[in-house]
């Protein structure tokens, strides 16, 4: 495993997060994380909707069992847009009733890295940047940033920030991997940097080299080595419906066939070469993935190791 830095954020953190999007049943879910942190990977990713509203609850408390508090980076996040009543939360209000709750769910006394889950582009960034230096004078946050955001807001954001003499955005989470979303598969608001559309905010974060937490790094299992290049119909097995036709893509499937090409070349896997690829871009880019499969997860750690000639990773740029 290979370990980057994160402004703000004393504990080096490592290039591949562990998704919590679904966590089992706590005995299952430990199990699941002890894996995961065995291997190297020192850096969570949790939010209080995530799990059925269950995965911060379990990731903090495995967290104190094993004594992990100074050895562990935790990236939860605020302002979950609320499916039941359709009301966007990001706003000042939502942040500060999320923290409280992630605090108390997960039993620490702060969370290292925040994050706004979505933004909402009617609120001015200074009610953001300001809420989040609040929570940082209290002592509840590290680093902050902004998960769905477009670099043009992130920009504006941090101009604001420097004005005032604020404490910045240091870090965004947007889609980002080999894999291109035809669409938005989660209800909108998300944003990407993948594919030939995405030039001018991919040319952002290369200028600015802001981390960059890449979600749905292998396409939502489109690069998981399950899906088959020469079974384009199979891919309905391995994914839900929604995720395999923004995934499906004739693109995608080409895209697919040159890594399982690669993955033979280099007597690795499918998700190994893609996110070996993403990780090694001329981006600041920190993967994120999840499994229950304790040798997929020992097998994906690999990519932080794995270098490919550049002719061969052009395979996979050819398109963008």
């Amino acid at each position: 495993m290979k370990y980057g830095k994160i402004q703000f954020i004393e504990k080096p953190v490592s290039h591949l997060f562990f998704g919590t999007t679904s966590l089992p049943g706590r005995t299952d879910a430990f199990s699941d994380l002890d894996c995961a942190y065995e291997n190297g990977i020192n850096t969570f990713d949790t939010a209080r909707v995530y799990g059925a509203g269950e995965s911060e609850e379990i990731l903090g408390a495995w967290i104190r069992e094993r004594g992990l508090q100074d050895e562990v980076t935790i990236l939860s996040k605020c302002g979950h847009f609320d499916l039941a009543t359709r009301v966007n939360r990001a706003n000042r209000a939502g942040m500060i009733e999320d923290i409280d709750l992630t605090l108390q769910s997960m039993k620490l006394e702060h969370i290292d890295l925040y994050l706004l889950h979505r933004d909402d582009e009617t609120v001015p960034v200074a009610e953001f940047v300001e809420t989040f230096n609040d929570m940082k004078k209290a002592g509840k946050i590290d680093a902050f940033g902004g998960s769905n955001w477009t670099h043009k807001r992130l920009q504006e954001a941090n101009d604001y920030a420097r004005l005032h003499g604020l404490q910045p955005f240091t870090v965004s989470s947007p889609n980002y991997g080999v894999a291109e979303q035809s669409f938005d598969i989660w209800g909108g608001g998300c944003v990407t940097i993948a594919g030939p559309a995405e030039k001018e905010a991919r040319a952002w974060y290369r200028e600015h080299q802001m981390p960059a937490i890449a979600y749905s790094s292998l396409g939502c299992g489109m690069f998981s080595g399950k899906v088959r290049s020469n079974d384009p119909e199979g891919i309905r097995n391995y994914m839900n419906e929604a995720a395999a036709q923004a995934y499906g893509t004739e693109r995608n499937f080409r895209k697919l066939a040159a890594c399982e090409m690669l993955a033979e070349k280099y007597n690795t896997t499918v998700p190994v070469i893609a996110l070996s690829w993403m990780l090694h871009q001329d981006l600041n880019v920190f993967g994120l993935f999840s499994s229950r499969d304790p040798e997929r997860i020992r097998e994906n750690v690999r990519a932080t190791d794995l270098v490919m000639a550049p002719e061969d990773a052009a395979l996979l740029s050819a398109d963008d």
